[in-house]
């Protein structure tokens, strides 16, 4: 039986010594589907809301 040079000693020593790469913030943020479904219901949500605001404040008061 062969075994894999992954399982042996030599290689997983030298898995273990090397340095981790560090992955980048948007690399994450866009390899997360959870965070993705959330910012997009999310922002679009704000956008709405803070619209029909601004649209509400910029109708005139009627006289009484």
């Amino acid at each position: 039986m062969t075994e894999t040079p992954a399982s042996t000693p030599n290689s997983q020593a030298t898995h273990q010594t090397e340095p981790q790469e560090r992955i980048p913030f948007w690399q994450r943020v866009l390899d997360n589907p959870f965070l993705l479904l959330f910012l997009g219901v999310a922002i679009p949500t704000i956008v709405y809301i803070v619209w029909g605001i601004m649209e509400l404040v910029q109708i005139p008061i009627s006289p009484p």
